[in-house]
C-alpha cells in the first residue's frame, strides 16, 4: 500500500500528523525548498544554491545620453538576467548554475562570451544628418540606424510642392534618400516652375502645309504695293534733300567765313609788305588786284580793298570791291574830286559789312594806300534801295544831302540780311588826309 500523498493526513493518528510534515503547511514549504531547476525563484530570493557573491559586478559609471551620443542609444552588451531592484548585493551567475546543476564542466563558448564584459567603444562623433548610415557597432551590436532616431523627432511640415509641367502621374514621388535637409532640397526642386510657357498655355498645333496657289497668294500679299514704294522713295528723296540742304546752310553760313578771312588775312599781308619794299607804284590796277586796307574802328573791321566788284575774283574772297569799271566806275581816295565807291558782303564769304548799318554819323572810316591815310566821317544812311539804283554812286550822290562836288565815299552792300533783294548805303566824307610819312592818323592811334 502506498503512502498518502503530502498534504493529506491519514487521521489524526497516523505519523503523518506527527511526523516532520504533520504540521500545517510545513509539506508544501519542504517542497518549495527543494532545488528545482524549473521552480528555482528569481535571483534576490536568497534560497538559490547557485548564488555567488563574488560574481557581483562593480557598478559602471552612467552611460551618456542618446542625446550626448548624436542619437545612437548605448547598448551595453548582453550580461544575463539583470538585477531586479531591491536586491542591490545579489547577482545571478549563469556559470554558477552549470556547475551546481550539471557537475564541473567546462563552460560553452556561447556563455564565455556572455560572462565577459566587452569594453565599451568610445562614442563617435553624428555624422551629419543627410547621412542615413547606421551607429557605429558597439561590442558586435547594431544600434539603431540614425533614420529612425530622426523619424522620432518631430520634423517641420514640408511645403506641398507645386504642380509641375508635363504629363501627371498618379503615384506620388518617392521621397528622396538621405537627411532632412536633402529631403527639403528635393522638395523645393519638385516645386520651382521649369521656365517656358505657363502651364495653362498649350503648344500651337503645327500649320498644315499650304497649296501651291496658297502659296503664291501668300508670296503676293506679303511684297509692298507701288504705292508703299512710291512713298518710300519720296521720303529717301525728302530726307537726302534734307541733309543736302543742311550741309549747304554749314557751308554758306560757317565755312565760307572761314575761307574768305584766310584769303583776305593773306592778301592784306602781301599788299602791307609791296609797300614796305617799294615794289609798286601808284597807277592803273587790273580787276581783283588789291591797292588799299579799309579800316572801320567801331566795327573791327580791317579788309583789303580790290579793283573791281567781281564776286568770284573779290566779293567771295572775303575783299572789298571799287567800283572802277565801265559805266560803274567812281574815283579814287587820291583823286582831288569824287565819289570813292566800294561793295562788300553783309553775309557770308567774310561778311565785312555785316554791321555797317549801326554806323552813327562821324563815326570815322579810314582808307589807308601805299601814300597816305584817307579818313571818312559817316555822314547819311540808306536803309533800302533797289539793286538798279545807281545814282547813289554819282559824283555827287542822290540822297546823301551833298549838294556840290567833293571827296565822298559810297559803302554799299545787300539788305535785308542772308538775301539780296535790296541795298543799303552809307555815305562819308573826307575830312583828313594824312601822308604815310607822318604816321596813323587819330582814328587808328586811338
Amino acid at each position: 500500500m502506498t503512502a498518502g500523498r503530502p498534504g493529506h493526513a491519514a487521521g489524526p493518528e497516523g505519523p503523518d500528523a506527527h511526523g516532520a510534515y504533520g504540521t500545517d503547511g510545513a509539506f508544501v514549504a519542504a517542497v518549495d525548498g527543494l532545488a528545482d531547476p524549473l521552480n528555482d525563484p528569481l535571483p534576490g530570493g536568497h534560497t538559490s544554491p547557485w548564488f555567488r557573491s563574488e560574481n557581483i559586478p562593480a557598478a559602471e559609471p552612467a552611460a551618456p545620453s542618446s542625446y550626448e551620443a548624436g542619437y545612437a542609444p548605448r547598448q551595453t552588451p548582453p550580461q544575463g538576467p539583470q538585477q531586479p531592484q531591491g536586491a542591490p548585493n545579489e547577482w545571478y551567475d549563469p556559470a554558477g548554475y552549470q556547475r551546481d546543476w550539471y557537475g564541473p564542466q567546462e563552460p560553452s563558448a556561447r556563455m564565455a562570451v556572455a560572462d565577459q564584459v566587452a569594453p565599451v567603444a568610445p562614442v563617435a562623433p553624428a555624422p551629419p544628418a543627410e547621412e542615413s548610415a547606421p551607429a557605429p557597432d558597439v561590442a558586435g551590436l547594431h544600434a539603431e540606424p540614425r533614420t529612425e532616431v530622426l523619424a522620432r523627432i518631430p520634423a517641420e511640415p514640408e511645403p506641398e510642392p507645386e504642380a509641375e509641367l508635363g504629363p501627371t502621374s498618379s503615384t506620388a514621388p518617392a521621397p528622396a534618400p538621405g537627411g532632412r535637409a536633402e529631403r527639403r532640397r528635393a522638395a523645393k526642386g519638385r516645386g520651382r516652375r521649369r521656365p517656358g510657357a505657363p502651364p495653362e498655355q498649350k503648344a500651337a498645333p503645327a500649320a498644315a502645309p499650304m497649296s501651291r496657289v496658297e502659296a503664291r497668294r501668300a508670296a503676293r500679299a506679303a511684297k509692298d504695293s507701288p504705292a508703299v514704294i512710291a512713298s518710300r522713295a519720296v521720303g529717301e528723296v525728302f530726307i537726302t534733300l534734307g541733309v543736302l540742304m543742311l550741309l549747304f546752310v554749314t557751308y554758306q553760313l560757317w565755312w565760307t567765313n572761314i575761307r574768305a578771312d584766310q584769303i583776305a588775312g593773306k592778301e592784306t599781308n602781301r599788299i602791307q609788305d609791296e609797300w614796305a619794299n617799294g615794289d609798286r607804284k601808284p597807277g592803273v590796277f587790273a580787276p581783283g588786284e588789291g591797292f588799299a586796307i579799309m579800316h572801320i574802328p567801331k566795327l573791327d573791321v580791317v579788309a583789303p580793298i580790290a579793283e573791281g566788284i567781281d564776286k568770284e575774283k573779290v566779293l567771295d574772297r572775303g575783299m572789298i570791291g571799287h567800283y572802277g569799271e565801265g559805266k560803274l566806275k567812281t574815283a579814287m581816295p587820291s583823286d582831288k574830286q569824287g565819289n570813292f565807291s566800294v561793295a562788300g558782303h553783309r553775309n557770308t564769304h567774310g561778311e565785312p559789312f555785316r554791321y555797317i548799318n549801326k554806323l552813327k554819323p562821324g563815326d570815322p572810316i579810314v582808307v589807308e594806300t601805299r601814300d597816305a591815310y584817307y579818313t571818312y566821317e559817316m555822314a547819311r544812311i540808306l536803309p533800302q534801295t533797289s539793286p538798279s539804283n545807281i545814282s547813289v554812286i554819282e559824283p555827287i550822290p542822290v540822297g546823301s544831302g551833298f549838294t556840290k562836288p567833293g571827296r565822298y565815299l559810297t559803302l554799299t552792300t545787300c539788305t535785308p540780311e542772308f538775301t539780296s533783294t535790296y541795298r543799303l548805303i552809307v555815305w562819308g566824307k573826307m575830312v583828313d588826309e594824312r601822308p604815310r610819312s607822318e604816321g596813323k592818323p587819330d582814328a587808328l592811334v586811338g
